[in-house]
């Protein structure tokens, strides 16, 4: 049997390593929110027709809830963790109109890709846009729903129905394919959303769009935009 004190050490170590793991999530949680104030997201919605079925949808409360689980979101120093808050809000407002939508407006298209094995298409379900970066296509639901814990495939309208999953379908999104390149830029991160409709001056109207808003958050959060802010 153990000694008493060797006990009391495994238990305070042990306590000490809970700790440490969940302090940084906290940590950044807190600091996302502390950026994403209720004046900037409200700010971005109230922009949007009261109409529109996002205004009571989209919901600050929701996108935190969201932002737990990608804890490396907004990480980094100030100035790179305001960026990359300001650039994921850029494609949102973009996407969304404001956060208005929830669905993308032409519903004809299933966007359904026959060659993908591994997350085929469900007879009668569609795959167009949903949410806040209007996830698309049978593979990102499929890869969406896996790693979110939801029937992409089977149930792909869960994305219009719940919000904090329908967020979570948005920051899955950009951690897997856009987080990545922050560091290149926000033209990168076009690229990686819709870089092959609107990069290489197919739409520059909507790249300018794009960078507006980004450079107007980050205005707004008092850190500059940096370089090659267009694809």
């Amino acid at each position: 049997m153990a000694p008493l004190n060797m006990k009391k050490n495994i238990v305070t170590f042990a306590l000490v390593g809970i700790l440490a793991l969940a302090f940084p999530t906290k940590v950044m949680c807190q600091n996302v929110a502390s950026i994403v104030t209720p004046q900037f997201f409200d700010g971005i919605k109230n922009q949007a027709a009261a109409s529109c079925a996002g205004k009571s949808f989209y919901t600050r409360d929701a996108f935190l809830n969201a932002a737990k689980a990608y804890p490396q979101f907004g990480s980094g120093s100030p100035e790179v963790s305001k960026r990359e808050i300001a650039a994921f809000f850029a494609h949102v407002t973009h996407e969304t109109g404001h956060l208005c939508y929830i669905e993308e407006i032409n519903k004809s298209n299933r966007y359904c890709d026959e060659q993908n094995k591994q997350y085929p298409c469900v007879p009668g379900k569609f795959y167009y846009g949903r949410g806040p970066i209007q996830l698309t296509g049978n593979g990102n639901y499929g890869a969406a729903g896996k790693a979110i814990g939801f029937d992409g495939l089977r149930a792909p309208e869960t994305v219009a129905k719940d919000p904090v999953v329908s967020f979570k379908t948005a920051l899955w999104f950009w951690m897997t394919n856009v987080h990545p390149v922050m560091n290149q830029g926000f033209g990168a991160t076009i690229q990686r959303i819709n870089g092959a409709v609107e990069c290489g001056g197919k739409q520059p109207a909507q790249v300018q769009a794009r960078i507006g808003y980004y450079k107007d958050y980050c205005n707004k959060f008092g850190v500059a935009p940096g370089p090659n802010l267009s694809c």
